[in-house]
Formats: structure tokens, C-alpha cells, sequence
């Protein structure tokens, strides 16, 4: 396949936080270049597929896994990593690909190393602080390293901080009200957004679960919106009914504009998505990072936001009794005070970030450019 027209793999994947930046590069790259090609090489998870298919983009599941100290996991990480990178070797020759944008995480190894052996460019980006082991391994391999957010402790790491870039179906277009109409809420009560990201959060889920149970009247005059992960709906549903707490439950959505257009409050993970997507849509919100990463990046993800006072974090205490101590008394403070909310959205709405993807697509194009002679 040839064409005039860039052609760019994104490689990346096995959750959304990976495949979204990639989502919003492409859009941006089509702005610039209607006729661009732009092609996925992902994980074989559920959520990729899911979200490639509603997107309506073009892309390759790669049997790329994890790697792991354990003898056979390390072999089949071994095996799986040479599979992948032979794929996508022969990939990069059919559809006459240019330029690898990596995405980070286990599928992106792979796919640089094949775009390195086929004498094509790569270009990180970065998606989280600091970088993880993958990435650090990977930015040796390409010729430009882009940052989605601030390293201060790996200050030489990126060429260039841009921001994370965001897809405009997770930003904000409507007034609240037709948000909350959108996914069958009350338009004119206020809403509390809760998600785990698009895998959703089992902490998160069964401190709601709890609060239902036994706390129900702290959400008195509000409403919920609830984004649980794929086959954690049912049961936080079924609780929400039984303490007569107006809720949506959805296992994920691919209207996340709509979602944060219809909250006046979100209790959120604290991946490097789900903080760009507060940022730019302006929503104050309760951060729990996620807990179990040795190196704490969401922490770091959120620190901006918790600084300019558009956000406060709470550490994830795991078992739903330690949230409720940790985690309920800022929930009832916030949902309890519209003026502190107001203000934190105020402070949100006063640095919105730059549009990240149309940076790195500038970016992308003048190295495609320069590596043909142009």
C-alpha cells in the first residue's frame, strides 16, 4: 500500500489511558492531513478492541504481554515480545507506515523495535510520572521523547513537555443540563461523577457499595453517576436502588465529555487521563490514586491539580471501611459546600491546558518530512 498521504502505527494499549492519547493524536492528524492513515497495533485486552471498533479505526491485536520475573511468564513474555515484533515488522511494510508514535506499556517495546530494525522513526510519549521501565528501555530507541507531563525528578528524560492529549469526545461541548439529560439524569440536580477509569476501580466501587448501605443520606439532594468497569455494574446498581440513591450505572462510556460536563463533583483515579480530562473540562474533584504502583505515579499525575487547588487527593485505603474514614468526610465537606466547589472550578477554568495532540502531530510531521528529505 502507498500513498502521499503520513502513515502512522500507534502503538500502545491494554487500557484506555493508553489507547485515548492515541485516539486524539489521530483526530488532530486528519485536521492537518484529511487524508493521513492511521493505525493501531494493540493489546489483545477487551477494552482496546472496544474502543478501536467505536472509534472506527484500523487495528492489530499483538499477542505482546507483560513481563514478569516467574520462569514460564518470563518465557511467554519473551516469546510473545519476538512475535510481535516480527508482526510488526511486516506490518510497517504493507501499509507503508512512516512514523511509530509509541504509546508506552508492553505493546510499544515491541513495535519501536521493529520500526528501529526497519529503518523508520519513533516517537514517545510519555504518559505518566516518572517514567516506567518500559519507557525508559523504549526512549533509547527513538528519535524524539515528548513528555504528556512534568518530570521532575527524570528532568532530561523528554525533549519537550506537551501536555496529554485528549480526544474531543471526553471534552466538555453542551451545558450541563443536556449532559445529564444525555444518560437519563435529573437536569437540575447536581451530580457526583465516580469512575475508575475504563477499567473501573474495585476500591472505589466498594466504597460506594458501603456508603449505599450504610450512608445513604449523605447523598440527600444529589445524584450519581457511576462508571464501574465491564461486570461491576450489576451489583453497585442493585444497591443504589435499595437505598433509593438516584444513580446511572454504566460499565464504561465513550461520551466521557458528557460525563464531565454533567458533574458538579467526580470521585476519579488519578491516571494521567483521567487528571487531563479534569483539567480541561474543569471539575473538581476527589483524587485516589491508584494504590499498588511501586513508584506512585498517579500521585504525581495529580500533584499539579492539587496545587492550584482545583482538586484534593485522598490515598486509597483499599478495604472499604479505611475509605470510609479516609474518604467520606472530604466527600460530605465538598458535596456539602457549592461555594468551595465553585471556587475550585474557577481556579480549573483558569489554566486550561494547550491542545497537547495538535502539538505532537506539528511534531510528527516535520520529522516524517525531514526523514524523507523534505
Amino acid at each position: 500500500m502507498s500513498s502521499s498521504a503520513p502513515a502512522i502505527l500507534f502503538a500502545g494499549g491494554g487500557s484506555g489511558g493508553h489507547i485515548s492519547p492515541g485516539l486524539a493524536i489521530a483526530e488532530r492528524l486528519r485536521d492537518r492531513e484529511p487524508k493521513a492513515r492511521a493505525v493501531f497495533a494493540c493489546s489483545t485486552r477487551t477494552i482496546d478492541r472496544t474502543m478501536l471498533e467505536h472509534a472506527g479505526e484500523e487495528f492489530h491485536p499483538m499477542p505482546a504481554s507483560p513481563p514478569s520475573f516467574r520462569a514460564r511468564a518470563a518465557w511467554r513474555f519473551l516469546r510473545n515480545y519476538q512475535q510481535t515484533r516480527r508482526r510488526v515488522r511486516r506490518l510497517l511494510r504493507t501499509e507503508s507506515i512512516d512514523l511509530v508514535i509509541a504509546l508506552g506499556g508492553f505493546v510499544a517495546a515491541p513495535c519501536v523495535a521493529a520500526a528501529r530494525a526497519s529503518g523508520l522513526p519513533s516517537v514517545l510519549v510519555n504518559l505518566d510520572a516518572p517514567p516506567g521501565k518500559a519507557n525508559r528501555m523504549i526512549a533509547r530507541k527513538c528519535q524524539r521523547v515528548l513528555s504528556a507531563v512534568d518530570l521532575p525528578i527524570a528532568p532530561k528524560f523528554a525533549q519537550e513537555v506537551v501536555g496529554l492529549p485528549v480526544r474531543r469526545s471526553a471534552i466538555t461541548a453542551e451545558e450541563p443540563a443536556a449532559c445529564r439529560r444525555a444518560f437519563g439524569l435529573d437536569p437540575d440536580r447536581p451530580v457526583l461523577l465516580v469512575t475508575g477509569a475504563s477499567q473501573g476501580a474495585t476500591s472505589i466501587n466498594a466504597f460506594m457499595q458501603e456508603m449505599a448501605r450504610n450512608h445513604a443520606a449523605d447523598f440527600a439532594g444529589w445524584q450519581i453517576l457511576h462508571l464501574a468497569g465491564i461486570e461491576a455494574d450489576e451489583p453497585l446498581r442493585e444497591a443504589y436502588q435499595r437505598a433509593e440513591i438516584p444513580a446511572v450505572v454504566q460499565p464504561f462510556t465513550h461520551e466521557m465529555g458528557r460525563a464531565w460536563g454533567a458533574a458538579d463533583l467526580a470521585i476519579s483515579r488519578a491516571g494521567a487521563n483521567s487528571v487531563a480530562e479534569v483539567a480541561i473540562n474543569a471539575v473538581p474533584s476527589i483524587f485516589l490514586p491508584y494504590p499498588y504502583h511501586a513508584d506512585q505515579h498517579q500521585k504525581h499525575n495529580a500533584a499539579p491539580l492539587i496545587e492550584r487547588g482545583g482538586a484534593v487527593l485522598v490515598d486509597d485505603g483499599i478495604e472499604a471501611a479505611k475509605n470510609l474514614e479516609q474518604l467520606r468526610p472530604v466527600l460530605q465537606r465538598l458535596m456539602g459546600d457549592s461555594a468551595e466547589r465553585a471556587r475550585m472550578r474557577e481556579r480549573l477554568e483558569t489554566s486550561r491546558p494547550d491542545d497537547a495532540a495538535a502539538r505532537i502531530v506539528e511534531i510528527v510531521l516535520n520529522l516524517i518530512s525531514s526523514s524523507k528529505g523534505g
